[in-house]
């Protein structure tokens, strides 16, 4: 899509300028918005997420698609630092900056995340009940299935963290920095270590301008309930697509877990297992990527306009 199709635009979120595109159709209505952010370390520019935007776009939506904090065209210290209580506040401040726009629906919205940032839309979307839709593909729900919380008691400390709690990273919650991607685990490890991973962040992130960098630290915050998404998606109040591989290949990505935390949410939910693994909707042009962004794309039409 031409550069003219959309506009660079910028939100604080936790002391930093967060940056993006905001893209809109020409036409006289307001429109639904759809939130986008990558995932795990990945970046706006040339790596697939601004395909599905363009798609949405042409479809009638408005879309803000932006870098996390610390990644890509944001500001935000220190650099090229996963923390996911930071990001998921990035997407809550993305929310608060469209109702700031005159042309969108402040009462249309929806949220797109991929991977790491597929679970923190589903976190979000249970803190903000302004979210109407979500969108997650191939979400990154966790290696292994998070205690029972049948009073909710765990789910109201993840609450209070996000809203409240201190998540800033010290050195003992720190790793790193390594790579994201090595082709050899026994000399260089890294962040993320199937071969699927390395071929397609040197695919596409190492295309020209996509500001891509091929190392991370991780932060996990000593916080009284750690961040997790199956806790959170029994309490949504959004209209719910999980695009799952069907054997993810990603550790923290395990399907079988995605699964259960589907069967939690409420209605309306949609799930589709889906083949290409972790990283096989992120291949454009694509038949994967065509047929992911049509269901997302008739998802939408029918739960957020």
């Amino acid at each position: 899509m031409k550069n003219d199709m959309f506009k660079i635009i910028e939100f604080p979120s936790e002391g930093a300028k967060l940056r993006g595109r905001f893209y809109a159709p020409e036409k006289k209505e307001k429109l639904p918005v759809i939130i986008m952010a990558h995932g795990y370390s990945a970046t706006i520019e040339g790596m697939v997420a601004d395909r599905y935007a363009e798609v949405f776009c042409r479809h009638g939506f408005a879309v803000l698609l932006y870098d996390h904090y610390g990644f890509g065209i944001s500001c935000g210290e220190p650099r090229q630092q996963t923390n996911k209580w930071i990001q998921s506040r990035g997407y809550r401040d993305a929310i608060n900056f469209v109702h700031t726009l005159p042309e969108v629906d402040h009462t249309k919205i929806g949220l797109w995340g991929d991977s790491m940032s597929g679970s923190e839309v589903i976190v979000v979307a249970a803190m903000d009940h302004r979210v109407k839709t979500v969108v997650a593909q191939v979400p990154a729900c966790g290696a292994a299935l998070p205690p029972a919380d049948p009073d909710g008691s765990l789910f109201q400390s993840i609450r209070e963290t996000f809203l409240n709690g201190n998540v800033k990273g010290t050195p003992e919650t720190t790793v790193g920095p390594i790579p994201v991607v090595s082709f050899d685990q026994a000399t260089i490890p890294s962040a993320l270590t199937p071969l699927t991973a390395y071929r397609w962040f040197l695919e596409y992130g190492g295309r020209y301008n996509t500001k891509w960098q091929n190392n991370v630290t991780h932060v996990e915050p000593a916080v009284p309930t750690g961040f997790n998404s199956v806790l959170c998606i029994p309490y949504i109040r959004a209209a719910i697509l999980m695009m799952v591989a069907y054997d993810d290949e990603m550790e923290g990505a395990n399907s079988e877990v995605a699964r259960t935390a589907y069967r939690a949410a409420p209605e309306p939910k949609q799930l589709v297992e889906i083949d290409g693994g972790h990283f096989g909707l992120l291949h454009y042009p694509s038949p994967l990527f065509d047929e992911a962004s049509e269901v997302q794309v008739t998802f939408l039409n029918t739960h957020l306009k």
